[in-house]
């Protein structure tokens, strides 16, 4: 351990001990509650900065061992010094989402980051229908990835040719392993949902300033649960539920709650990671 003295106001100097330099180089993985409407890149950017002042570092190794988009909350691990090898390896884990999802439209990213383009009947659609739904999802599955995803098509991510709104651009489908998915609760929209919602944190620079989708009120939402293999993405099942109820669905919220054998639940929001590091626990 390396110990550093620090003032304290009124009361002379006190001695706080923190995590050393070869402690950190030699492998760290923090688990991060990352924030609504921060980027992974922001949210790894936000720990850096703390670690290179705490330190006095010019350059180290640091990263993330997956993306969560900007609207999900949850787990992100952020791997420092020597851990950054084993991002791979934690990026295969097995995950663990909740969140929620919004029938009756849909949206071209299939979550809120953009306006509704299309509304479909639900009335058709009953609690026993959506559950029995659910177990269509579980076991191997093919699904398409979203074209507002960092897949590769042709060496592009998909998202560029998203963003011009290319149609020669396909995703190919692919194996996904969905261990469980289960719905948690029924409720509707109250009109509530979207452009409203308050930015994580206003002292901030955001590349996201979204929701842009505003959601009409009295369509049906459903909390869910799943468990998932890597490669995952849980805007495609949204989108495929919707279609398997004969509507049409999006993503409206999601945590991940669990990579491999971390959980959110021991995770640290991004003003803890300072107090983490020099308590040294």
């Amino acid at each position: 351990m390396v110990c550093r003295l620090l003032r304290r106001s009124g009361s002379g100097r006190h001695r706080v001990c923190m995590i050393s330099l070869e402690q950190l180089q030699a492998g760290l993985v923090l688990p991060i509650d990352k924030p609504r409407q921060w980027t992974s890149f922001q949210a790894v950017n936000k720990v850096k900065a703390t670690i290179r002042r705490l330190y006095g570092l010019k350059t180290f190794k640091i990263g993330h061992a997956g993306t969560l988009d900007p609207l999900a909350t949850g787990l992100l691990l952020v791997c420092v010094g020597k851990a950054t090898k084993t991002i791979p390896q934690l990026q295969d884990g097995d995950k663990t989402y909740t969140g929620t999802m919004v029938l009756g439209a849909t949206t071209p990213c299939y979550d809120m980051e953009q306006a509704i383009d299309n509304l479909y009947p639900t009335a058709h659609i009953t609690p026993a229908m959506i559950e029995k739904g659910t177990h269509d999802f579980v076991g191997t599955v093919m699904q398409v990835p979203p074209m507002f995803s960092a897949v590769k098509v042709d060496g592009q991510r998909a998202y560029e040719y998203a963003r011009r709104d290319d149609p020669t651009a396909t995703i190919q489908p692919k194996a996904v392993k969905i261990y469980q998915f289960t719905i948690e609760s029924l409720s509707t929209t109250d009109g509530t949902e979207g452009a409203s919602e308050p930015v994580a944190d206003s002292g901030t620079t955001h590349l996201y300033d979204k929701p842009r989708c505003v959601v009409p009120a009295g369509l049906p939402k459903v909390a869910f649960r799943i468990a998932c293999g890597k490669g995952t993405y849980i805007r495609s099942i949204a989108r495929d539920f919707g279609t398997a109820l004969g509507s049409g669905a999006f993503l409206a919220s999601l945590r991940r709650e669990q990579v491999g054998d971390y959980t959110v639940d021991h995770a640290l929001k991004l003003d803890e990671v300072e107090r983490f590091l020099t308590a040294g626990q």
